[in-house]
């Protein structure tokens, strides 16, 4: 399994003019059946084949007709296992080198409903004021009630420097919201940071690259090259995730060597794994350890882990690994709830290859909690401003429809929100930018490490089914 862990569909990062999911792609052996083919049930099909052939209304190719049978079996069985044709296996192989227009936005299904999960910083999307949330309703006038992810991708992709039309339903908001954006090729600078006062560092992750784990190193040392760090905050807000190595990598940072930042579980032997602090685990091939030059003292900094409900996969894996261990106080809203890992499997070779995307295990965290559908609790509620969230569509994991269940509490019934998250602030109440001065919640967390009174929120989360 490779190590990566991304949702489809940051339009406009990773593959992905549009969606967000977990993937490894893998070269695969094909595996014996464990049980016999269900001839009965492969003679309706071919039954309804023949119908279909013989007397629909219009001509339909051999190859559209088994391409939407093999696509509607594997898109039933959860939101991020999909068929991919020969044309979004070439945009999934594009996508992963960000050669392509997009507007910087992660997307997901509901119910044919196309939804925001969270748009990237610094991107078009961003820019343009779109949010986690919205309901994409229509895409350059085209209505996107039933649209695949795939068509949704295919529409929301396009040159650099092309213009795009969204039309967005937004809580709080009456009237349908018409946004142009402007495509671009994304370049998501993974690690951001500054001093927000003597002794304190802010560094923000919006997506986990390869390189995340280097940035964020050098990022550490430009602080204590200032003077001892007498705390530090990560933002991991509006994080999607991104490469499994680069979350392992960060936590390595502040956990000993060693330490055990996520095991994956699944029907295969393969698929059982334990990742940990180390370098053959957080490296690519022979590349140097870029925490060989890091302080001591950074093992042992008072550490607080900004999260919310945008905080999905790569994300919940670090804050998940640090709260375990002890090692961090994690501060803001409850986490998307991703913990699957999906790997894509070539299955046709030549000029034009076809592949599947498959969920092929759970991951958990150290101490063995599945973040499927529960995602991470904080140790402080904390809303985004003294008066409540934001206005928004605050969707999870057990939102989509199909999503698979929690293997600890065994049950898929969705979960309610925190009630937190259903108090909001006044429609008029200014955003901020995260890492700013108005930046209600990293005030908490500087609070936190300061030893000052924190304003959590009124009331503690629910989280259902979720006995350990």
């Amino acid at each position: 399994m490779s190590n990566r862990l991304r949702s489809w569909g940051l339009v406009g990062v990773g593959m992905i003019a549009g969606l967000s999911i977990s993937y490894g792609v893998t070269a695969y052996a094909f595996r014996e059946a464990e049980r016999p083919i269900p001839v009965n049930q492969i003679r309706e099909f071919t039954d309804v084949f023949g119908a279909i052939k013989a007397d629909y209304v219009d001509p339909v190719s051999d190859r559209k007709l088994i391409d939407n049978a093999i696509s509607g079996m594997v898109s039933g069985l959860d939101p991020h296992s999909e068929f991919l044709d020969a044309d979004a296996y070439r945009e999934l192989e594009v996508g992963t080198q960000g050669q392509f227009g997009g507007l910087g936005i992660e997307v997901g299904a509901e119910a044919g409903a196309l939804k925001v999960i969270a748009p990237i910083d610094g991107t078009p999307a961003a820019r343009a004021g779109v949010r986690a949330g919205d309901y994409i309703i229509r895409i350059d006038g085209r209505f996107t009630r039933g649209m695949s992810l795939n068509d949704a991708v295919k529409l929301m992709r396009g040159k650099p420097h092309t213009p795009i039309t969204l039309t967005i339903v937004r809580k709080g908001v009456k009237d349908p919201l018409v946004i142009r954006i402007v495509r671009d090729i994304i370049h998501v600078q993974s690690v951001t940071g500054h001093m927000i006062q003597p002794g304190y560092g802010y560094v923000r992750i919006s997506e986990f690259q390869d390189n995340t784990t280097a940035d964020l190193a050098r990022e550490i040392e430009s602080f204590y090259k200032k003077g001892p760090l007498k705390g530090l905050i990560l933002d991991l807000r509006n994080d999607p995730g991104g490469v499994l190595n680069g979350a392992i990598g960060v936590s390595a940072i502040f956990l000993p060597p060693g330490s055990t930042v996520v095991t994956t579980k699944g029907r295969t032997a393969d698929s059982d794994r334990r990742f940990v602090a180390s370098p053959s685990d957080y490296l690519r091939d022979e590349s140097t350890d870029p925490l060989v030059g890091l302080p001591k003292a950074v093992k042992d900094v008072p550490l607080v882990v900004l999260v919310n409900g945008a905080s999905a996969s790569a994300s919940e894996i670090v804050s998940g690994a640090l709260q375990d261990h002890k090692r961090a106080k994690i501060l803001g809203n409850q986490t998307f709830g991703k913990g699957s890992v999906q790997s894509v499997i070539q299955l046709r070779g030549g000029s034009d290859p076809v592949a599947l995307k498959l969920t092929t295990a759970r991951y958990f965290t150290p101490s063995g909690r599945s973040i499927q559908v529960r995602g991470i609790t904080p140790d402080y509620i904390v809303d985004d401003t003294p008066k409540g969230n934001f206005a928004g569509l605050t969707i999870h994991e057990s939102d989509l429809t199909n999503h698979l269940a929690n293997p600890i509490s065994g049950r898929k019934a969705p979960q309610p929100l925190p009630k937190a998250e259903t108090e909001l602030a006044p429609a008029n109440a200014n955003r901020y930018e995260f890492g700013s001065k108005n930046d209600f919640q990293l005030q908490q967390a500087l609070n936190l490490l300061q030893n000052r009174p924190v304003d959590v929120a009124k009331a503690p989360p629910v989280i259902a089914n979720a006995t350990h």
